[in-house]
């Protein structure tokens, strides 16, 4: 079942245990600079507003009937990461129940770049496994290294969609999620104490027209976990997914009657405030190497370039000195938020 409460999707199994739910929300933040430097995680500055596409049947077009979902709106350009939590915007709960999530941009798969496909892969590993990773940001193109998630025109030839399939078919975000089995969630709960909990917060027509893709931008440090569970402990005969649309900003107040939220701070403007940049420590900690297809995509601004377009509007580098370090065993005033 997924429900949507409080600009949040909840995906909850209670035929599988009643601890079985999961929280994703779709934070917004700034773009960070497309300069080839590895920078830090930018903050969040709250949840994009979520809407159902079904509640406004005559003004959205007929393909997002067809996939159904939510969507939220965005500037062009802008940025965005993913949060995954288990209750709400707690940062620590009893329950962390664990779930292999599977995240796609315009069906292309954000950890190995190949296209959607349904169920799970270990070899190479196309999922992330909650609550241990507690977000993300982009696309997987190193290990240890995303690029960030960026929002661009579909149709324009920037996201990753439309530079590894050709197309411009579907855009915004697809996710599944698949909780642990029963059985391996007591057995977890009894001693296994392999997820000392990274769940932490850092805050907390024609489709063309309407859509929006996602390319990847500027590169960050972000580590993709390798599973450290069986795989057999994984539920494959219980999933929920949701086709999450990404709206042009300008059509948002046309489609709804709302006003799009107001255009996020620049990386410059929020380093030179002084604001906190955040990382986790996380060494020794397995990571995923990256998608092969992934590693040949070209960023925004390279694309640009190639292009003779400037797509990228304030995209000077920033120092990005004001790091705040994120641990395991994380306090409560340990979160990746910022302040305007």
């Amino acid at each position: 079942m997924i429900e949507l409460k409080k600009d949040t999707l909840v995906f909850s199994f209670p035929e599988v245990h009643p601890d079985a739910v999961l929280r994703v929300s779709f934070q917004r933040t700034f773009r960070i600079p497309d300069d080839g430097k590895n920078y830090p995680l930018p903050p969040g500055f709250g949840n994009f507003p979520l809407r159902h596409v079904d509640d406004f049947a005559e003004r959205v077009p007929e393909s997002w009937l067809e996939r159904g979902g939510v969507m939220f709106p965005m500037y062009q350009s802008e940025a965005l990461w993913l949060l995954f939590s288990d209750r709400g915007v707690h940062w620590r709960t009893e329950s962390h129940y664990p779930f292999a999530v599977k995240v796609a941009a315009g069906k292309i798969n954000a950890v190995t770049g190949k296209p959607w496909d349904d169920g799970l892969n270990r070899r190479p590993q196309d999922y992330l496994v909650t609550p241990r990773q507690p977000w993300l940001d982009g696309f997987c193109v190193k290990k240890g290294v995303i690029r960030q998630f960026v929002a661009m025109p579909l149709g324009a030839g920037y996201s990753a969609e439309e530079q590894l399939t050709g197309a411009a078919e579907y855009g915004g975000l697809q996710i599944v999620a698949y909780p642990m089995k029963r059985e391996a969630y007591e057995r977890f709960k009894r001693g296994v104490e392999h997820a000392d909990s990274f769940t932490a917060l850092r805050a907390v027509p024609t489709a063309a027209k309407f859509s929006l893709g996602l390319a990847p931008g500027g590169r960050m440090k972000q580590k993709i976990y390798d599973d450290q569970f069986e795989f057999e402990d994984w539920d494959l005969e219980h999933s929920s997914r949701c086709f999450v649309h990404t709206v042009n900003s300008l059509v948002w107040r046309q489609i709804t009657g709302e006003a799009p939220p107001t255009v996020p701070l620049t990386a410059k403007q929020y380093d030179k405030a002084g604001l906190p940049w955040f990382d986790l420590y996380d060494d020794g900690v397995q990571a995923l190497e990256g998608g092969e297809a992934l590693k040949g995509l070209k960023s925004v601004k390279e694309l640009g370039e190639e292009k003779g377009d400037v797509p990228l509007p304030e995209n000077e580098s920033v120092a990005a000195e004001n790091v705040k370090m994120l641990r395991h065993g994380l306090k409560k005033d340990q979160v990746r938020e910022g302040r305007f």
